[in-house]
Parts: C-alpha cells; structure tokens; sequence
C-alpha cells in the first residue's frame, strides 16, 4: 500500500498503554450510536488502553458490578448496522445526587478508569462535567470512608471527560450535525415518500407529526426535502394570522392542479402567544376552512428506530476516533469537550460552551425572542429556514423584481439523485429574483439542438424527491457544437448558464470558457454547481448524489453480510462504482465495517492483496464470521474483481469461501437521500443567487458581458464553507486523464478504515480537532455547510 508520508503520526507516539477508558450511552437513545461505540473500544484497544462497557448509562455506572464490562476487539463485532444502543441506555435519577456520584466515582476507582467517553444529549454531558468537577472531592470522601486507599487519590487525581452528541433531534449548539439526525430524516422522508402517493390518488392533505419538542430542525429540513406545503417549527412560530395565510397557500397550491398537500408540524410547534400547535389541531382547522379530506400521520417512535445510515455511520466512527484521541492528549487542566462536526471536519469544542449556547436558544424562545433563537440555533439552521421560505412561499407577481434576464439550467453527464432537487431550487430561487427559467433537456446536445424552453414555478413542484433526471442528462460536450449553441444562446437571448453535472460538466465550461474568445454569445455568468456518485469533481469535497450512492452501497452490503450469517465463514468481494476515483469504495467500506477496499489513489501490488488475505485468514480462526472486501471499478487493470476473487477463494481454503458482487447502476438509482435532496437545494440556491448578482455587475450599455476568469465558476464545499471557484484555477488540482481531483480530502478517512479492521497503520493527526470555541466567529459562507 501506499507509504506514510511525513506528516502521518504513529501510534507509538499516541500510546495509550496503562490508560483505562470508559464509554457509555446515556439518555435517549439515536441510530449511530453502536458506530461510535465501536469506534472507541477498537481505537482505544488499537493504541494499547483498557476499554470498558458501562451497560445501562449513568445508572450502570452508580450501580457497578456486572455493568461495568471489560470490552474486546469481538464485542463490538456485527453491531455498526445495528440501530438503537446494544449496551443500553436509562435515565439515572440516583447519579443526581451526591451520594449517587460517590458510588459512581467508587466503581470506577475500582477498576481504575480515569476516562470517560460519554455519548448522549446535553443533559447527559453536563452531568459527566459536574462529575469531573467533583472528582477529586469524591475521592477523598472515599478515602474518609475507609473505600480506597489514600494513594489512590494522587494515582487517579483527575476524570477526563469527551462527549460525543447523540441526538436524533440535532438540538445541540456547536456541531453542525449529531449523530441520529441524518438517519432520522431517512424514516421521516420515507414515510412521507410513501404517504404521497396515497395522498395524490385521494387528492388528501396529509398532517405529519415529527419529534422536537423544543427544537424544529427535523420539521424544517424534511420540510425542505420534500417540498412540504407548510411547516411548523417552536424556533419560529407563525405570525398571528397564520390560520388564514396557510389554508390560503394550501388552496392556491390546489388550484394549480397539484393533487395533495403536506404540513409538518414538530411536536414542540406553539404560537406567538406560547399556545402549543398540534397536528389534530392544523387537520381540524384546514377540514374546517377548506373542507379538505385531511387525514393525521403521528411519527413518534419510529424516527429512533431502524438501520443507521451511512452519514451517521461515518461521523459516529469519525468522532469516536477523535474522542480518543482527544483523551490521549488530555491534561488535567484541559477542560471538558465535546467531539463535534463543523462542515466537513471534526472539532473539539468545551462542553460548556455548548450547553450554555444551547440553554440560551430554550431561553431565547422562552422570553419570546425568537428571531434570536434561530440565529442562535446556528448558520445552518438559519440558512434551512430562509431555503424553505424562498422555495415554498411563491411572492405574488406585483411583488416580483423585474430583472428581464433570462438563465438557463441543464444537466450535464450522467444521472445523480439529487439534480432535481436542485434545478427546482435554481428555477424557484430565480422566478422569485425575477429572472425567466430555461429548462434544457439532455445537456448540451438537447442545448444545440434547440430543446429549451421556459420553466414555471409549478412546472418544478414534486421534483425533490424524484431520482435521476427528469430534464434529461447526456454527457456530450459542447465544444463540437460551439456555433450552434451560441446560435441557441442567441436565439433565446440566454444572459446566464446554471450547469449541474459531474466530470463532464467541469470539461464543459472550461471549453465554453475557451470559445468566450470565438463568441460573445458565452461571455455571460456560468456556474457549476457539482453532482456525481462517483465524487470525482475537483474544488468540491461532495457532490450531490455521492450520499445517496453511499447509502445504496451500505445497505446492500449489509444484505450481503447477512445473507451468511448462519452458514460456514464467508468473504464477500463487492465491486462499486467510481471510475477512478475510490471515494465510493473508501467511504462505503467505513460505513459497511470493511475489512479492506481497493483503490486507484491507493496503489496496491500482489504482496498486499496477500498480506490482506492472510490478515482476515487470522481473524476468520479466531472472531469473525464474515468478511467484506470493496474494489473501485477501476482500481487496478489487472488485479480485477475476478481476480481477487479467485485469489481469495483460493488461498482462504479451509478457511472461508468466498462470493463477488458487482453493484453496478443500482448505485445511480432510486430516491435522492435527504443528505442529497438538501445539499442539493441549498448549493442551487446559493449558485442563482451569485448568478443574480453577476447579471447586475456585468449588466453595461443594455447587454450582459461577463469575461473575467472570475465570471466563470464552479460552487463547490471545501471543508467548512461553500466557495465559488473559477474553473480556470482548478486545472492545475485536476488529473484529467482519470477525471480525478490530484488531491482528495477522504483519503484521511481510509486509515480509519483500516484501524477499525485491526490493521496496523499510521494514522495523520494533523487534521485532528484542536480545541476552538463556540463563541468564535465563523466563515460567512458556511451558512450552507455540507451539514444540512
């Protein structure tokens, strides 16, 4: 495999040997949480600590004994698709108390864990922050008590603490994301996936109830994923009058013809007034004023429940490497964290900071302050809620700018789930800045071909949960038809170009860029806005589509794995997608537990598919039931998924058998994931508006003329913030030959894998969190950071 660079830190210096860990979940219980479970025991055993199992939470910990376990490498084994928490999870009124706390401190001090990795909400954390503050006071009434000896309080004089936040409601301030949100928008878009197709042959408006009783965030972004009519959240309760204006907007939407409505309603949702909004009473009140067939769908339970999705998989696996690492490095003045994801990369934050931050929301909503419990509640948050006005509530044409530019939008290459949720939003986000929309079918061969027309407000409703690509997607390139798409240009008199695609459609504004010189008809704005399954595109570290081919890889395998449970030891060989780019096969064997994956960026030679063979030969006789090798398509011309699996079938004789699996466009289809659909919506969105205000700056002498490198870009997520890029600049990042970026973000990840397969390796901590704080001014940009 590849060799370590300079950078790369090895676990000799990150030694946790005569370090014992602790990990428990405590509160409610959210999808991810074995993920992070797993992640810690093995990190933590790989750099040579003592992991133990608190079974049962807090309440485990104040009673002992037996729920206090001593983990090993097998116990988390078959448990990071498994949903809910295996080692349990209870609210613990004794560990309130003092003396509940001296029992807890006892048990521990008895098997010498001075380092707890708390996984749970912000009542759970703030709870192990009082424990550590009261740690040394503990001990020494232990030792009054005649409980331990008096060495024992300067041999474990200080309780470190690192908190992950799990929490399907995403309630916590200071991490973008918490682990069980992203699984729980799953359960809520398929159901209301499913309840649209009943609801349009009855022509029914549908009330779904969603969890949040004190935060709206899973409201407003499956409200955002599946382009619900209305939307009821506590952070931002309607305005006094709110009855009329939605039956109104519920009436209008009817009128164009749609055959069904959705409203959300968190079950937290009150008034201006403090009065509670239930879903009983929005049926009622639409029954009532428009005499709608309108029937109530209360989510409740299953929201929790279920297979965790990928998302949640890889950041539960991330930070519970991180919390690691985080108590390594610990002192016994550094205070409390919490393990958080911010963009694209972890940070450690203080725990009361955030708790603190997260009190402030509930008191700001408390006194009435609501614009400031939004602002509070994060950019993220605040940035959903002005997506999902924008995109739902259509302004009346009297309140319309007039602009008199017209932009059009195409897809470009091949399908990815997510592109319609992003022209709905690039079509709504410019009618509502006054531009005319132009729809082109099938890319810039339906563009020469003359395959333009308008697009309206309601020629987009219903796209965001549609797969593929209802305008048609081909991945010719313009620079045949130069002539022939500036005529089209001319023709329609096009001021501005919104390109959605993959590869091709990087390669297709660098050659437009090229004709600027030939044909004034392409010296206008051009952006791209990137979406792939492959995750090839360079100047993004996502692309739409990638997630939902995640989960698509991640369910299969998990099919897979189980289809052998029962029978003889078994090793699957699975072949993804990508073309050269291993961002699929990398990732999704994080998200599946892989024990390897096989890469182009990788290079990899006969010497190690060996030593990888007898590596899971090893764990076969001694743990593991079944085993789970991934190959990126175009890993390697010879070493072939054919080949490998001949390799394997023949040297795990006696062992294990071995079946191939090559998953093929399956990956490129069904519904777009709601990761997908946001993302999707959110960088569209953002992409119209620098279109917008491009067409002002070049807009000179009654004609648009833009032909600056500048004016041609590609919006893309660099790791905390969302950044336009002239596609000129992005040359000399890209690998044309194997239409990859040269430099990819997710190869930090692929050690990970590793560890978590027992796979001794290096691991580079230079991107490792250091602690920042709450209060810290963020990047302007981030408002649409790739966490929903």
């Amino acid at each position: 495999m590849a060799q370590p660079d300079s950078k790369k830190i090895f676990f000799e210096n990150l030694s946790g040997a005569g370090k014992a860990i602790a990990v428990l979940t405590s509160g409610g219980d959210a999808q991810g949480m074995n993920a992070a479970v797993r992640a810690v025991v093995r990190m933590g055993l790989y750099v040579g600590a003592k992991v133990y199992f608190i079974h049962e939470g807090y309440q485990g910990m104040v009673d002992g004994e037996e729920n206090i376990r001593e983990a090993t490498w097998e116990s988390v084994s078959s448990m990071l698709q498994v949903g809910g928490t295996v080692i349990g999870s209870a609210r613990c009124k004794e560990f309130r108390t003092h003396e509940g706390r001296l029992k807890a401190a006892y048990n521990l001090v008895q098997r010498g864990i001075t380092n707890l990795c708390v996984i749970g909400g912000d009542g759970s954390l703030t709870g192990a922050n009082l424990f550590r503050e009261e740690w040394s006071g503990l001990l020494g009434e232990l030792v009054d008590q005649g409980l331990i000896e008096a060495d024992a309080v300067q041999k474990y004089s200080a309780l470190h603490i690192v908190g992950m936040v799990g929490s399907i409601d995403n309630d916590f301030c200071g991490t973008d994301m918490t682990i069980g949100t992203d699984s729980a928008l799953h359960r809520i878009i398929e159901v209301v996936d499913a309840i649209m197709t009943t609801a349009q042959s009855h022509q029914r408006t549908f009330v779904l109830e969603v969890m949040g009783r004190h935060c709206g965030y899973l409201a407003l972004v499956s409200a955002l994923a599946c382009g619900a009519d209305w939307v009821l959240i506590p952070e931002m309760p309607p305005e006094d009058g709110w009855e009329e204006k939605m039956c109104e907007k519920l009436s209008a939407t009817r009128s164009r013809g749609t055959r069904l409505n959705i409203i959300i309603v968190a079950e937290g949702a009150i008034d201006r007034h403090g009065k509670s909004i239930t879903s009983s009473l929005v049926k009622d009140l639409v029954v009532k004023c428009l005499g709608f067939d309108t029937r109530v769908t209360i989510l409740g339970h299953v929201q929790r429940g279920g297979t965790p999705s990928a998302f949640d998989r890889i950041l539960a696996s991330r930070m519970g490497v991180e919390a690691v690492l985080a108590l390594l490095e610990t002192t016994a003045n550094t205070p409390a964290c919490v393990v958080s994801l911010y963009g694209n990369q972890s940070v450690r934050l203080p725990l009361m900071e955030c708790v603190q931050m997260t009190q402030e929301v509930q008191k700001a909503m408390d006194e009435k302050r609501f614009e400031e419990a939004v602002k509070l509640r994060g950019r993220s948050f605040e940035n959903n809620l002005k997506t999902y006005k924008l995109l739902a509530h259509r302004k009346p044409e009297t309140e319309l700018p007039t602009s008199n530019f017209n932009v059009a939008v195409l897809n470009v290459g091949a399908p990815a789930a997510g592109m319609n949720a992003a022209v709905r939003s690039a079509v709504r986000v410019g009618i509502s800045e006054g531009h005319k929309m132009f729809a082109v079918s099938d890319g810039f061969e339906g563009f020469y071909k003359g395959q333009i027309k308008e697009i309206k407000w309601a020629d987009v409703g219903g796209w965001t949960g549609q797969g593929g690509s209802l305008l048609g997607t081909k991945r010719t390139l313009p620079a045949k038809h130069v002539e022939k798409i500036a005529e089209q240009m001319r023709k329609h008199n096009i001021n501005a170009l919104l390109v959605i695609g993959g590869f091709e459609a990087l390669l297709s504004l660098l050659e437009l860029l090229t004709a600027r010189g030939k044909y004034d008809e392409f010296c206008v704005p051009m952006v791209m806005v990137p979406a792939t399954v492959s995750n090839n595109v360079p100047g993004s570290d996502l692309s739409i589509g990638a997630d939902t081919a995640l989960n698509a890889i991640t369910t299969t395998c998990d099919r897979i794995k189980q289809s052998a449970s029962g029978t003889k030891r078994r090793v699957f060989i699975i072949e993804t997608m990508g073309g050269y780019c291993g961002y699929l096969a990398s990732v999704g064997g994080l998200a599946a537990g892989a024990d390897a994956a096989y890469i182009y960026e990788e290079p990899f030679d006969i010497r190690d598919l060996q030593a990888n063979v007898e590596h899971l030969t090893e764990k076969m006789k001694t743990s593991i039931q079944r085993g789970l090798v991934l190959r990126n398509e175009n890993s390697n011309d010879n070493y072939t998924t054919d080949f490998i699996y001949q390799l394997y079938t023949e040297e795990g004789k006696g062992v294990f058998d071995c079946r191939k699996n090559v998953l093929g466009h399956m990956q490129q289809g069904g519904a777009p994931s709601p990761f997908d659909r946001n993302f999707g919506t959110k960088i569209s969105a953002k992409a119209m508006q620098w279109i917008s205000k491009k067409l002002v700056e070049t807009f000179r002498h009654g004609r648009v003329f833009a032909n600056t490198e500048d004016s041609c870009c590609l919006l893309g997520m660099r790791r905390r913030a969302l950044v336009f890029q002239p596609v000129v600049q992005l040359k000399e990042e890209t690998d044309f030959v194997h239409r990859i970026p040269k430099e990819q973000w997710w190869l930090k990840l692929r050690p990970l894998m590793k560890i978590l397969a027992k796979y001794k390796t290096s691991y580079d901590v230079s991107d490792s969190g250091q602690l920042e704080h709450v209060v810290c001014n963020r990047p302007r940009d981030l408002d649409a950071s790739v966490a929903m």
